[in-house]
């Protein structure tokens, strides 16, 4: 019997798995499933297969965790989206190899990784300042103050199908927690690395758990399940696929989801605007009586 030659073998590159991330953990998908996306034939990851029970869960942590989110001062959730930007700074070197990995050239993937960090920046800063531009007081003919004031509008589930994955991710991310909602988002299929690292981020960050939820999957095997969730009170979708378009419109009148749909350059500086945060609030008029006093000095 011959002698095996281990200088002959070939390594069998051991590629990391990239788990889905809801309520502050990371659950492997409850179906078990897995895909290895693939650039130039080369497999370069394990990545969870997500689910209709997958949505369900993510759907229940953000739900739970949205109230207390919203509570938090708007100056706090601004430290805390700009926390996220630290630390994305300092794993800078990781997020341009992965979009490297996934096929984008280095040049481009050093621009992507600082907008995306400046974006959270951006974000950041129009936390507690947005408020001033929407809001108002409106004149009315009676004996009563009017305010309109913008509130979150609840749990909002954003689909990413761009060919930039961390711009793309970030601009349609930052926006809605900025405002005092929770996420879901489903990243790309075909380059999910960039979403999975940022949940890294996000549990090691100052973001409670259930704010930020990630699954990886098919957009088409879920569209039905979240676009007709009724806990889910908002979609997002990043692309221009029609057909898809067409089927999250139809799906979304179960409770009359809002629907954003966005098919932007998200690296350009004009893709960023305090206008993406107001797309995702709804507006609470609140009416107020003035005191009169009458003759006798008395109010009523």
């Amino acid at each position: 019997m011959p002698c095996l030659n281990l200088k002959d073998m070939t390594r069998i590159k051991v590629l990391k798995t990239y788990k889905i991330y809801i309520g502050g953990k990371f659950p492997r998908t409850e179906s078990g499933r897995y895909y290895v996306p693939k650039v130039n034939r080369k497999g370069i990851a394990n990545v969870c297969l997500s689910s209709r029970k997958d949505v369900r869960n993510a759907t229940q942590a953000a739900r739970k965790a949205q109230e207390p989110w919203a509570d938090r001062s708007a100056f706090n959730r601004g430290q805390i989206l700009y926390r996220i930007a630290e630390m994305m700074e300092g794993r800078f070197d990781q997020f341009v190899s992965e979009l490297i990995i996934q096929g984008i050239e280095k040049k481009k993937a050093e621009k992507e990784v600082a907008q995306s960090i400046d974006r959270w920046i951006y974000y950041a800063g129009w936390c507690d300042k947005f408020q001033q531009i929407y809001s108002s007081v409106n004149p009315v003919a009676s004996s009563h103050f009017n305010f309109s004031v913008l509130e979150p509008s609840g749990v909002h589930f954003i689909v990413v199908d761009n060919t930039s994955p961390l711009i793309s991710i970030v601009s349609t991310l930052a926006p809605v927690i900025a405002a005092g909602n929770t996420a879901i988002l489903l990243a790309p299929k075909k380059s999910p690395l960039s979403a999975i690292t940022l949940a890294e981020i996000l549990h090691t960050s100052d973001v409670p758990g259930g704010v930020v939820n990630i699954l990886t999957g098919d957009k088409d095997e879920l569209a039905d399940h979240f676009s007709t969730h009724l806990d889910i009170n908002g979609v997002i979708y990043s692309g221009n696929k029609k057909k898809y378009i067409t089927q999250l419109r139809k799906n979304a009148t179960s409770n009359l989801k809002r629907m954003r749909f966005y098919d932007e350059d998200w690296a350009k500086k004009d893709a960023q605007g305090p206008h993406y945060i107001k797309n995702v609030c709804e507006v609470k008029t609140t009416w107020h009586p003035i005191e009169v006093i009458g003759a006798s000095g008395s109010a009523y």
